[in-house]
């Protein structure tokens, strides 16, 4: 059995839950804090499909969808090299609210340890990406977009 990873990164974001929860959960928003096509169908059962840098999509299922408060989706990666197959992991994004805005918890288990610093720096990067937008400014240019 492959040792795993629980990975927890977490964001104060002075915006309402229901502002945030619109950029997990609009293919639009969604790419103007991560990626360069998506697919999101945020619904139980519903797709997740999203080009995170322009050079391979990540995919999965959505399992838990509350309005305004979280969003449950499988993680995978649709390379075959990839430790982290579509589907194999699970992200938790729970929007905790607060007196200034909103605490983004954003979860994301069963990661394989030699997956854990990738998926750690990416979802650093991102969630702070998306904390701009959610804030009214615009993080500008991805510098992880493959050229």
């Amino acid at each position: 059995m492959t040792d795993q990873r629980l990975l927890v990164v977490e964001r104060r974001v002075a915006a309402k839950p229901a502002t945030v929860f619109r950029f997990f959960t609009e293919a639009q928003l969604w790419m103007r804090w991560q990626g360069t096509d998506a697919q999101i169908e945020a619904r139980v059962g519903g797709i997740f499909r999203v080009n995170v840098r322009g050079d391979g999509y990540a995919s999965g299922r959505f399992v838990e969808v509350v309005d305004g408060r979280r969003v449950v989706f499988t993680w995978g990666w649709e390379r075959p090299e990839s430790p982290v197959q579509p589907g194999s992991t699970t992200v938790e994004i729970d929007l905790i609210e607060e007196d200034t805005g909103t605490l983004i918890r954003l979860t994301h288990t069963g990661l394989p340890a030699e997956a854990f610093d990738e998926h750690n720096a990416g979802w650093t990067h991102y969630v702070a990406r998306l904390a701009e937008l959610a804030e009214g400014r615009e993080p500008g240019p991805d510098p992880y977009v493959a050229d």
